[in-house]
């Protein structure tokens, strides 16, 4: 099946791709197709992540989310590496998303920021480079500048406009096929759409019932940005915030309907975003979740009365605030308490 990037809601428009297709892709707007189930590599230790992402490909994952500053995009290249030499895969059958870090937003830092990445991944190009968020750090090598007196990040004053522009010559030079950014919010948004030669491709963000952004997701939609939600299952092991009453994973409203369908929580969360066509990458290094989370969420459907139920739990509650860079002209997020469930 495929999911095409334009004005989508819950009434898709899918078309057979393949019967020997074992998830969906989305059609981007550079007619690219990307999966709509990825392996997200955040907080997954280097020691191993090398076996997961082997473990993961073994199971029919093609796409995989990275990031410069995971610290673990070299093991995750040494397991593409070996199953591309095993002839499990070959590299076009595989989408790699890797992103600008925010020491790296000086424009003459991008082309060696993203030229880094592709050779700790181990491959000769990347399917998708996001700018990881809109604020700037100061430059260099310490990617968690630190003011000793406020415990605040350094900041340094680089719009991220210059920023894009620069990413646009990734694209020019064929390092990546496409460039996306994540964790904008709607003025960012649409002050990039404004100015770009190339527009995102794709949006990255934090989405779950406790954080819906739907308001955000229709503008991405109406201008042909895919949605990818990352901590789509809760996060429930973030070291930030933890809005909500219950841990997503057991709200009992989660609960009813995953024992409803004979699902695990999981299943349902997943399906839940990708029933509204956002492309999810829940975060494992377990074989066994792995399998269920890219092999079990494909086969059945969530009622209308489901869907509303699960939207109504939604509170503003974002587990990722990054507080570090509260005070940057750039921050994408409001500081506003959540309302508890």
């Amino acid at each position: 099946m495929k999911f095409v990037c334009s004005k989508i809601n819950r009434a898709f428009s899918l078309r057979l791709l393949s019967k020997k297709m074992s998830t969906p892709n989305f059609l981007l707007s550079n007619g690219k197709n990307m999966p709509m189930v990825g392996l997200g590599t955040w907080r997954s230790p280097p020691e191993v992540i090398t076996q997961a992402v082997k473990d993961a490909i073994d199971i029919g994952y093609r796409h995989f989310d990275c990031a410069h500053i995971y610290g673990n995009e070299a093991q995750v290249g040494a397991a593409i590496a070996e199953k591309l030499k095993e002839g499990v895969v070959t590299r076009d059958q595989l989408f790699i998303t890797s992103k600008l870090w925010n020491t790296h937003h000086r424009p003459d830092l991008v082309r060696a920021a993203c030229e880094t990445s592709i050779c700790n991944l181990g491959v000769d190009y990347l399917d998708l480079y996001l700018m990881h968020w809109p604020m700037a750090y100061k430059s260099g090598n310490n990617l968690y500048p630190t003011c000793p007196d406020t415990g605040k990040a350094v900041f340094e004053n680089i719009d991220f406009v210059d920023t894009w522009k620069a990413m646009e010559h990734l694209v020019d030079s064929g390092l990546c096929h496409a460039i996306g950014v994540s964790n904008f919010n709607e003025q960012q948004i649409n002050r990039l759409l404004s100015v770009a030669k190339l527009k995102p491709v794709v949006l990255q963000i934090e989405c779950h019932p406790y954080l819906r952004q739907k308001t955000l997701i229709t503008l991405c939609y109406d201008n042909a940005i895919a949605v990818t939600a990352y901590s789509s299952l809760g996060s429930a092991h973030t070291p930030y915030e933890k809005p909500g009453a219950y841990p997503l994973l057991k709200h009992p409203v989660i609960l009813e309907i995953a024992a409803k369908y004979e699902r695990t929580p999981a299943q349902v969360l997943l399906r839940y975003q990708t029933q509204s066509g956002i492309i999810v990458i829940p975060r494992s290094i377990s074989k066994h979740h792995m399998y269920e989370n890219f092999k079990k969420i494909w086969d059945f459907g969530l009622d209308n009365d489901d869907l509303q139920a699960i939207d109504d739990l939604d509170c503003n509650g974002r587990f990722m605030t990054m507080k570090a860079a509260y005070g940057h002209p750039h921050h994408p997020f409001e500081i506003d308490a959540p309302k508890q469930l």
